[in-house]
């Protein structure tokens, strides 16, 4: 979404700024008020006109794991107050990739149909840093639908080595 993507920059933005000192800190915190804001009970309770910001904040406060440090209140009370809890997910992607830039580094999710093995997770991410020439922040997703194999998104590129792709593409010269 273009819009939730308009909002967030300059919040992300002015995190990173803020930030810059203690970014790793900061993903982590954020990260975990991203996936809280995603719940969609909540922010069907935050834009409840008669709930109040204090209310909406005391809520997010009471479901995080650990106790919010001061810059982590402030910044979810600014976000809260400016009524912009639904982009806050959007806010910690937009976070996360100043981060990565700065470090040289990129996040790349892997789907595989199968748990991936540790040893074996460490293998592809050694494979997948030098075919992409970068160091790699790598999080897995289960697929079942791809049969085998894995398929890769390193921002706008994919490597798909899966049955499924396989099978697709066989499909297609057949066809053709």
């Amino acid at each position: 979404m273009a819009e939730l993507a308009t909002i967030a920059r300059p919040y992300a933005e002015a995190l990173f700024q803020a930030t810059k000192n203690d970014l790793q800190a900061t993903a982590a915190w954020l990260d975990e008020l991203a996936a809280i804001a995603s719940n969609a009970q909540l922010l069907q309770f935050a834009s409840n006109p008669k709930a109040t910001s204090e209310q909406v904040m005391g809520v997010v406060k009471g479901v995080a794991k650990s106790q919010l440090s001061a810059a982590a209140d402030n910044f979810l009370r600014t976000v809260i107050d400016n009524g912009r809890l639904s982009a806050l997910p959007e806010m910690a992607a937009q976070y996360r990739e100043h981060v990565n830039a700065q470090s040289g580094s990129s996040d790349a999710v892997v789907f595989s149909a199968f748990e991936i093995a540790p040893a074996a997770l460490a293998d592809v991410t050694a494979l997948l840093q030098k075919r992409f020439g970068r160091t790699l922040h790598v999080k897995v997703e289960i697929e079942p639908e791809l049969i085998g194999g894995i398929r890769v998104v390193v921002g706008d590129e994919v490597l798909d080595t899966s049955v499924k792709a396989r099978l697709d593409q066989m499909k297609v010269a057949l066809i053709a």
